[in-house]
């Protein structure tokens, strides 16, 4: 490839990414499929600018390994032994039961019972970069879904290890002629993971020392990149997932004093080359193969996956995780991965798997890995609002009988502070949240929270909110406060309102609707915090509490000022400027009255 070609290639799918990432957010899409999307329209079989995809996808896989190395850094070895569990028994599991299921197929289609095992071996893993990338876009991974997710994908990457050795077992190649003797290449992992374990404990944080020291950005930031791709680069010298060697350099660093500059200085080039991975996966479709047996492809696919989300729902069900969670978890795991390429090609090599069964299998595997992030989408935008809906754990609607003179709709974080300073005054509150896992978990703790939709008027009747005198909403989701307000004023008019605001935007939209008691959720705290900070620059308690509260009645005063032109971006500017000016002349006579008073006092 010349240099010319290489900065046209470059420039093609740079322009390729931003285009079909920005029509995947606005229409609603994640930023996975845009970039399949976008391999599919650059490559062989859309506008056919790129032709070649092997060398680009080699290149590509390198941002699956600065995946798992920052998933790695967030790790450290506490945590990684607390997961054992997860990681043994829900990933073992599904491994053992995906493979054994999927083998049964091929066996039907007249597959050997080799060809059939080392088909299913490579089908039973999941696509890290896909379901990683899905779990940090939708932020999964303090969930029960996201962690469990991230533990069967963690096996299954150490799982790569033993079936890459098993293949040449089960090819027709002499393993002994083919110099791949397994005791030999088990012992050549075991020393290439021991080097990356004594290299990363010992010998990294004296050179971040050095490098800390020097003060120069540019070396810690080419330090981070040698570090990543020596790990890389000596489990590829045995044939291992370079993944792997990543992740576990990043768990040995988890606890280093470095880790957040790790974190920057890695985050661009993995972002970047994690979506080159996407497009060059969705330029490898062999659309000519799917041409050729549609029917073929599209069954083999539908039933893969099929398969893979029946195990994964019922170890979800097996290993109890929350019931809302089980979808979703069954759904990311359910396509498969990037490392099934490598074992197919690897048992093609060793005539485990014949080229044409291997053709095949590499289009099913593109084909789940396009379908993953579209059913995501589908179960994000319309299957769990339904399922929050007629979620059975928590009683329905229409089974709460209360009547209190405070209705509070939300109980995260806000709504939790003001229902306990209510209940600490003895005053009754009617609690209403959406979310089935939330309501469980505060239950525990004494309060009696309703499960139910405040946008739906038949729950505020059910509530009591006719017979209440004051309604706070502290809904999380900002259109849905604002839907919840609407229709409160039409059909409750008499109940006072109390609003959480998320910021000035909101605010405004508060005031158009006659809201005029709301906090804004992050104001006080803030406040207080400024007050702190006064203080301990040396200003009297006093001062810095009169100084606070100067600035919240300015600050209130100016809301009201830019509410009535809000809608014009110059006379905001104008207007906060002009404060601005206003409050330092405040403080600055307030100084000079305080001098003078001093003054007068030591006189």
């Amino acid at each position: 490839m010349t240099e010319h070609s290489l900065l046209i290639n470059a420039f093609v799918y740079l322009v390729s990414a931003v285009a079909a990432v920005l029509l995947a957010k606005r229409l609603g899409m994640g930023a996975v499929l845009g970039y399949l999307l976008a391999g599919i329209a650059i490559g062989p079989w859309g506008m056919g600018l790129i032709s070649s995809t092997e060398d680009i996808r080699h290149f590509a896989e390198f941002g699956v390994v600065l995946l798992l190395f920052l998933i790695g850094l967030e790790l450290n070895p506490r945590r990684l032994w607390d997961m054992r569990k997860s990681i043994l028994g829900l990933g073992g599991s599904q491994v053992l039961v995906t493979t054994v299921l999927l083998m049964i197929p091929g066996l039907l289609l007249g597959l050997s019972w080799r060809e059939s095992l080392v088909a299913a071996l490579g089908l039973a893993l999941s696509s890290t970069a896909i379901a990683l990338q899905s779990i940090t876009e939708k932020n999964l991974l303090t969930t029960p879904a996201g962690r469990s997710g991230f533990a069967v994908l963690l096996f299954q990457d150490i799982a790569v290890i033993p079936m890459l050795t098993l293949i040449p077992l089960l090819g027709v190649i002499d393993v002994i002629d083919s110099g791949a003797n397994p005791w030999q290449k088990t012992g050549q992992v075991l020393l290439v993971v021991a080097v990356i374990i004594i290299g990363g404990h010992y010998g990294a944080q004296p050179v971040f020392r050095l490098i800390a020291k020097a003060r120069t950005r540019e070396l810690f930031t080419a330090f981070s990149l040698i570090l990543v791709l020596g790990s890389a680069l000596l489990m590829q010298l045995v044939d291992m997932s370079m993944a792997l060697g990543t992740f576990l350099a990043g768990v040995l660093l988890a606890d280093s004093d470095y880790r957040h500059q790790l974190e920057a200085d890695i985050e661009p080039f993995k972002a970047l080359l994690l979506g080159l991975f996407f497009i060059s996966v969705g330029m490898s479709i062999d659309f000519g193969l799917f041409l050729r047996y549609p029917l073929l492809v599209l069954s083999l696919t539908l039933l893969l996956m099929a398969v893979k989300f029946g195990v994964l729902y019922g170890l979800a069900r097996l290993f109890k995780l929350p019931r809302r969670q089980h979808l979703i978890f069954a759904l990311l795991l359910c396509q498969v991965g990037e490392f099934a390429f490598v074992i197919f090609s690897v048992a093609t090599d060793f005539r485990a798997l014949s080229p044409d069964v291997a053709a095949l299998l590499m289009v099913v595997v593109a084909m789940s890995m396009l379908l993953s992030p579209l059913l995501l989408m589908i179960d994000e935008k319309y299957l769990e609002p339904r399922l929050a809906v007629i979620a059975d754990t928590p009683p329905p609607a229409s089974s709460i009988e209360e009547e209190n003179p405070v209705v509070i709709a939300g109980f995260g974080r806000f709504g939790q502070i003001v229902a306990r300073l209510l209940h600490a005054k003895r005053i009754g509150t009617t609690i209403i949240d959406h979310n089935p896992d939330h309501i469980e978990r505060v239950r525990q703790f004494g309060f009696k929270v309703f499960y139910g939709d405040a946008t739906r008027v038949e729950l505020l009747h059910a509530a009591g909110l006719d017979q209440a005198r004051l309604f706070v909403v502290a809904i999380d989701d900002r259109a849905g406060a604002l839907r919840t307000i609407d229709l409160v004023r039409e059909h409750f008019p008499r109940v006072q309102i109390l609003a959480r605001a998320y910021d000035l935007i909101h605010v405004y939209e508060l005031m158009d609707r006659g809201v005029t008691l709301y906090q804004r959720e992050t104001f006080a705290s803030a406040l207080n915090l400024g007050e702190q900070a006064l203080t301990a620059l040396g200003f009297g308690a006093h001062r810095a509490h009169m100084a606070a509260q100067h600035f919240r009645r300015h600050d209130q005063q100016l809301i009201e000022r830019l509410h009535k032109v809000h809608q014009d971006q110059t006379q905001v500017v104008s207007l906060t400027q002009e404060s601005r000016e206003e409050i330092e002349r405040l403080f600055a006579a307030d100084e000079v009255d305080l001098e003078r008073v001093q003054e007068q006092d030591w006189g």
